[in-house]
């Protein structure tokens, strides 16, 4: 997903109708804040980013984090190779989540989708001035406010195979007590997942007033989530944050949730849900 803008129009920032130079350092793109908010956003410690140190390009109030970084692994022909390194890409998204995270901390923070690149300073820019609008008004949605993450698992009962005392694994005596005990088991896990659909539709109500905004994502894989159980539900909240305690006293305790249903929640965080719009998604299809 390398980013090289084409030249800037503003003719107060750069000469106009100039070329990308291809000695110009490829710049990878962490996100943007406003430009003297509070000072340069501080980043992770040194070593935990992907190049040779963090700096800041700004234009017109908007200030983007960036950092050089070696073409062997950015520049266009072998980012392609790379994005298809699970093991290199998982590396690239914790840097990228580092500093992120970092300058979240302590202003208002866009998120830029991972593997941004643009070359030079110049490209930023363009970066900066096609995106004015769209980044603008995002900073001004996500001041003052976090995201936090809600999921509800359902906790499968372990399967039917030993016998009641515990001894070896119970065999049907026939092939209808087979389908029987078949049928049953699948009755059961069917009114788990209506008790778990409409346990998550109450929460969802519940909590979604606590909040500017809401998006549902598709339930985490198994091998992705790290408690027990099968998620059902996973939901992000914009919550600003005078209304943080409102929005925590409407998540139900361990105890009030239906039996074999779990509810955990994380937070608070750089809202990476509530940056994405039309564009990025066209830009990505």
């Amino acid at each position: 997903m390398r980013n090289e803008p084409l030249n800037p129009e503003d003719p107060g920032e750069e000469p106009p109708r100039h070329e990308p130079r291809n000695d110009e350092p490829l710049l990878y793109v962490y996100a943007v804040v406003r430009s003297g908010s509070t000072g340069p956003p501080p980043g992770p410690p040194p070593g935990e980013t992907l190049g040779t140190g963090l700096a800041t390009v700004t234009h017109r109030g908007l200030t983007a984090l960036v950092e050089p970084v070696p073409a062997a692994d950015f520049d266009e022909a072998p980012l392609r190779d790379r994005l298809e390194d699970l093991d290199w890409l998982a590396g690239v998204a914790r840097a990228h989540h580092g500093v992120v995270a970092a300058a979240g901390r302590h202003v208002t923070t866009v998120p830029l989708r991972l593997a941004t690149v643009c070359r030079g300073e110049r490209g930023v820019r363009r970066l900066l001035s096609e995106g004015e609008h769209r980044l603008t008004a995002t900073l001004d949605r996500l001041t003052g406010a976090h995201e936090w993450g809600v999921k509800l698992y359902v906790e499968e009962a372990p399967a039917r195979t030993t016998s009641a005392g515990g001894g070896a694994p119970t065999r049907a005596a026939s092939g209808r007590d087979y389908l029987r005990r078949r049928l049953g088991d699948r009755q059961a896990r069917e009114n788990v997942d209506d008790s778990a659909a409409r346990a998550a539709r109450q929460l969802h109500e519940l909590l979604v007033h606590a909040a500017a905004e809401a998006v549902l994502h598709p339930p985490q894989q198994a091998r992705l989530t790290q408690g027990p159980g099968r998620n059902v539900f996973n939901a992000a909240y914009l919550v600003p944050d005078e209304k943080r305690r409102e929005f925590l006293d409407r998540l139900p305790a361990p105890e009030d949730m239906p039996n074999g249903l779990r509810v955990e929640f994380t937070g608070p965080w750089v809202p990476y849900s509530f940056t994405r719009t039309d564009t990025d998604e066209e830009a990505e299809g």
